[in-house]
């Protein structure tokens, strides 16, 4: 009786690979530029860089007077509670204010006041990189 051996490949097909791989650059491509999407708000400019929006819970207040906690609209009324909810729940230790340059500086101060009644004393203002005016 004959007996046939079976050899081990000696090589490895990479065409597979390369496949995944590319598909997968393709993708990354692509939803790279959609993960910076967030609330559109025209902030003021100033020199000073300091805080980055990543390192604390970000309020925003859009031109038409609503209400954000990250990313999430908020009622005014319900907004000192839900503001503390997520700043105990996140463990971040800044709330970062975005206000559109459009809305009234009254309106502003009004949503500070809250984050202080809130019981959060640690507070930022986030605003475009640009010149000074």
């Amino acid at each position: 009786m004959k007996r046939s051996r079976y050899t081990a490949i000696s090589e490895i097909n990479v065409t597979n690979l390369v496949d995944v791989t590319l598909v997968l650059l393709i993708i990354f491509m692509i939803t790279a530029p959609l993960l910076r999407s967030g609330i559109e708000v025209k902030l003021p400019e100033s020199e000073a860089r300091d805080v980055q929006p990543k390192e604390g819970t970000t309020v925003t207040l859009r031109e038409d007077g609503s209400i954000y906690i990250n990313d999430s609209q908020v009622d005014p009324d319900q907004f000192e509670v839900r503001l503390l909810q997520q700043y105990q729940e996140s463990g971040r230790k800044l709330v970062l204010l975005k206000g559109d340059e459009r809305i009234p500086y009254g309106r502003v101060v009004t949503v500070m006041d809250m984050i202080k009644g809130a019981g959060i004393s640690n507070l930022g203002l986030l605003v475009e990189p640009g010149r000074k005016q």
